[in-house]
């Protein structure tokens, strides 16, 4: 499956590379001097912090995180991005998996290893990463008004992700699928259960400036629980506010988690040690590409009464013989 994911994946590299890579209103390639950078003056270790408010099925979230660069090329980069987030409660009466409240506090992990490149021109920088991405997660009360006091139960999801990447001066796509691995589906309380959802995704963003990057995406989501299949929109706008500090405003739209806005801010130290070369990464969205940390990176959870999947919870099920049974 993951062969099938990644082919496809790549086959979405392989259709959005011929976009128009004619000479944007900024300027042509040369022209903004972008054949003179040295990757190798401006492809550097970053490391940081970073936080996220709950969305849909992802929690309320701060952490540090950090790009390796492990090998760098005329026009290419090899690299590692690693996060650890600590995962908080959700704000009161506002499930963001839907009916059970997140207890805080929990540790999230999530790394990538990636290959990114630019064309011959550095019109475009293409990129294709993947990595693993864990979620321990407490529960507390619900929004339904069911009382669980005394069944809240912990659990621990993980996935697997694959991206592919392009981005030009005024053009930005991102192909992405996050698979659940492992127990994908977990109890939470005596009436709900958790699940972990296989996400499958494109975004399609537009560089207002090299600065302020506006997108809109289309996903399709599922899970083994069935209460939350079906597709979804997501818009973003992301702002550079300096070199390092980035925030952005998310809104989603489902069926199953209604609409839900969030907004995160990163922050990153290191990268180019000049001034000029810091100016000439970030005034060319390709060249700044090559660093930017992937995204996509939560494992997304959702919760629901599993009554239909397992009716035996919650009715008696055994042999009219048993010991136990009603009239015995």
């Amino acid at each position: 499956m993951l062969r099938q994911l990644t082919a496809g994946l790549l086959a979405t590299a392989a259709f959005i590379a011929p976009l128009p890579a004619i000479a944007q209103e900024n300027g042509s390639a040369d022209d903004l001097g972008v054949m003179s950078i040295s990757l190798k003056d401006v492809v550097k270790p970053t490391v940081g912090f970073q936080g996220a408010l709950q969305g849909a099925g992802t929690p309320n979230q701060a952490g540090i995180g950090g790009f390796l660069p492990l090998s760098v090329g005329d026009n290419s980069v090899w690299f590692l991005d690693v996060l650890a987030n600590a995962n908080f409660a959700d704000y009161e009466n506002n499930s963001s998996i839907i009916n059970t409240d997140v207890a805080g506090t929990t540790i999230s992990t999530s790394s990538r290893l990636g290959y990114r490149w630019l064309n011959g021109d550095r019109s475009w920088m293409y990129g294709l990463n993947a990595g693993y991405d864990s979620r321990p997660m407490n529960t507390g009360g619900t929004d339904t008004g069911i009382n669980v006091s005394g069944t809240e139960k912990s659990a621990f999801f993980q996935q697997v992700a694959v991206n592919a990447e392009a981005v030009s001066n005024d053009w930005n796509f991102n192909a992405y699928a996050l698979i659940p691995i492992g127990d994908t589906e977990q109890d939470l309380n005596f009436f709900y259960q958790g699940g972990a959802l296989n996400t499958y995704g494109l975004d399609v963003g537009y560089f207002i400036t090299p600065e302020l990057n506006a997108s809109v995406g289309f996903y399709y989501q599922n899970g083994d629980l069935g209460t939350a299949d079906g597709s979804g929109v997501l818009g973003r706008v992301a702002y550079d506010i300096s070199s390092g500090l980035t925030a952005g405003v998310n809104v989603s739209y489902d069926a199953a988690f209604d609409t839900r806005i969030s907004a995160d801010i990163k922050v990153r130290f290191g990268g180019p040690s000049t001034t000029a070369a810091t100016k000439k990464k970030r005034e060319n969205p390709t060249i700044n590409a090559l660093t930017s940390t992937p995204s996509n990176r939560d494992v997304r959870v959702h919760d629901g009464w599993d009554f239909f999947v397992n009716p035996c919870r919650y009715l008696w099920c055994g042999s009219p013989l048993e010991e136990g049974s009603p009239g015995i």
